[in-house]
């Protein structure tokens, strides 16, 4: 994970936590308490999906660019092959 996704994700953790612990000392009916933090979780649940979806997309385009790579690089040596071929027959 890059630097920017600990960063993100320790953000969450610490908002997450930061929610919770208002609630929880919040002077409210436990009834409102307990919606209220599963109201936060969802939040917090939607937003990890949210940052899982970011990071997979990111990693399939770092895959696409390794594959074009490849594909590049394995042309040019199929090319080479075949003139080294061409020059020694």
């Amino acid at each position: 994970m890059n630097d920017n996704g600990k960063i993100v994700t320790a953000l969450l953790a610490g908002l997450a936590a930061g929610a919770v612990l208002g609630i929880l000392f919040a002077p409210e009916k436990g009834s409102e308490t307990r919606e209220k933090i599963n109201e936060s979780l969802a939040d917090l649940g939607d937003a990890i999906k949210e940052r899982a979806e970011e990071q997979f997309d990111q990693l399939n385009d770092f895959k696409e660019k390794i594959v074009a790579t490849l594909k590049t690089k394995l042309g040019k040596a199929d090319s080479y092959i075949d003139e080294e071929i061409e020059e020694h027959a």
